[in-house]
């Protein structure tokens, strides 16, 4: 039986509820990673913020990423999908479907012990699994492609 445990990166990093933006935008850097789980003072998560959040929800909307806290993005843990460290990989990646998420904490008791993402499914599962995922949660964020005679591609 392979869990979330088997496939999950237990070297996850994480943010506290009171770093800033800022904090936040270094660490990723520090790491070339593009997300972070957003954890509170008890290491459950709470919610992730990803590069693309720093840059639409608080540089695009004029916040101030110095003084913007990660507690201010966290999406709250009614919103936030997790699976338990022995949850099955196959409920696993029906949760992250079915959601459209990339990046899935996994928890032991609730705190936080790990993540899997798209690379760590691609690293562990067939390709006609990992295909399935990307279509099923990526595909509604692709731009359409038609072959309508005229269009821009075909001039």
């Amino acid at each position: 039986m392979t869990t979330a445990r088997t496939i999950m990166r237990a070297d996850v990093q994480h943010i506290s509820v009171r770093d800033t933006m800022e904090a936040a935008a270094q660490r990723m850097r520090l790491l070339d990673i593009g997300a972070l789980p957003i954890c509170d003072g008890e290491g459950r998560p709470v919610g992730i913020v990803t590069d693309r959040d720093i840059v639409v929800k608080v540089v695009g909307v004029g916040a101030n990423p110095k003084t913007t806290t990660a507690g201010e993005l966290a999406q709250g843990a009614d919103r936030l999908h997790t699976v338990e460290i022995d949850t099955e990989m196959n409920d696993a990646l029906v949760l992250m479907e079915q959601h459209r998420v990339r990046r899935l904490p996994v928890t032991d008791h609730g705190v936080l012990v790990g993540i899997i993402t798209e690379a760590d499914l691609a690293r562990h599962l067939t390709g006609a699994t990992v295909g399935e995922f990307v279509e099923a949660v990526c595909a509604a964020n692709l731009p359409a492609t038609g072959n309508a005679s005229g269009s821009e591609a075909t001039r």
